[in-house]
């Protein structure tokens, strides 16, 4: 579904009904409340007030196997947050609500999910915005959307962003995109992500992810700068250029300037969370985590 049509489709979801403010959507808000407000001192963000988390992607044949007992695994080396990806779709009510329970008991959370685009759908979205809110979550990020051939298609997309984001306000939910390295290409000297960043709500994030935007040849601490307040939370994906390496390298091993990304993230960029994202390594998957981790706690300081 292309142009007006995709659009049209999209403005349907208005049918969803308004009365979702539930106790549930009520406890899941004031959960939030607590780390919104100890995250800035004087205005401003401070490195050690700002949770660090898990793209779960970055254990996902651990996940697939025992999801609770990784989510245990991550919590136990340190992790704050974690971050779901596509198959928490899979879930009934009563399976989020036990996966909620554990992150309560761990006292860790889960404060955005990644979604395929179709989750974003008329059929879907009633399911994934309460799967979200039992879970205590505030974005719903889409996680991937196939390259568009023109800018109309962007700014399209853009669209579907504010529509999105329009019918999930009421129960407190807010809308994400997160980059790959087509957005930073340019199409008639436009780069798609400067499309979406000016043509979307500022209450849309943009969750940056570095090792993409880095491969692409963009530069991340510009880009934070650029767009102050919308980089709500970042993956934390280190790159190299050398071809046997790319993401396999651990976080701290590629070429990217973590304490620049910080600095910018924590002046400007309105940062609520960070997340560490690992393609696969030289290590299993839990040990990188680890790994990355404690590189991320010697780094960030």
């Amino acid at each position: 579904m292309r142009g007006s049509a995709h659009l049209a489709f999209w403005r349907n979801i208005s049918a969803m009904q308004h009365s979702y403010f539930s106790r549930r959507s009520f406890l899941t808000l004031s959960a939030t409340l607590p780390f919104a407000l100890r995250g800035f001192v004087s205005g401003r963000a401070t490195s050690n007030s700002i949770p660090v988390g898990l793209e779960l992607y970055s254990v996902r044949d651990e996940f697939k196997k025992d999801p609770e007992g990784t989510v245990r695994a991550v919590a136990q080396m340190g992790y704050q947050v974690v971050e779901f990806y596509a198959p928490y779709f899979d879930w009934s009510e009563p399976q989020a609500k036990q996966m909620r329970k554990l992150l309560d008991d761990l006292g860790i959370h889960c404060y955005s999910t990644h979604n395929n685009e179709d989750f974003f759908s008329i059929e879907k979205i009633e399911h994934a915005r309460d799967l979200n809110l039992i879970l205590g979550s505030k974005y719903l990020v889409l996680a991937w959307s196939d390259p568009k051939p023109d800018l109309d298609g962007w700014k399209a997309l853009a669209d579907q962003l504010n529509v999105v984001s329009d019918k999930l306000e009421p129960v407190h939910l807010k809308v994400g995109y997160h980059n790959h390295d087509a957005e930073w290409k340019t199409i008639n000297e436009k780069r798609p992500m400067d499309v979406l960043a000016a043509n979307t709500r500022s209450s849309v994030m943009l969750q940056l992810d570095v090792g993409t935007c880095l491969e692409a040849g963009a530069n991340p601490v510009a880009w934070i700068r650029a767009n102050p307040g919308r980089i709500r939370s970042i993956h934390c994906k280190d790159w190299s250029p050398q071809a046997d390496q790319g993401y396999k390298v651990l976080f701290g091993e590629g070429v990217t300037d973590w304490k620049g990304i910080f600095a910018a993230a924590e002046s400007v960029g309105g940062v609520e969370y960070y997340l560490i994202e690992q393609e696969g390594s030289r290590f299993s998957e839990l040990e990188t985590a680890r790994r990355c981790l404690a590189t991320y706690h010697a780094t960030h300081v």
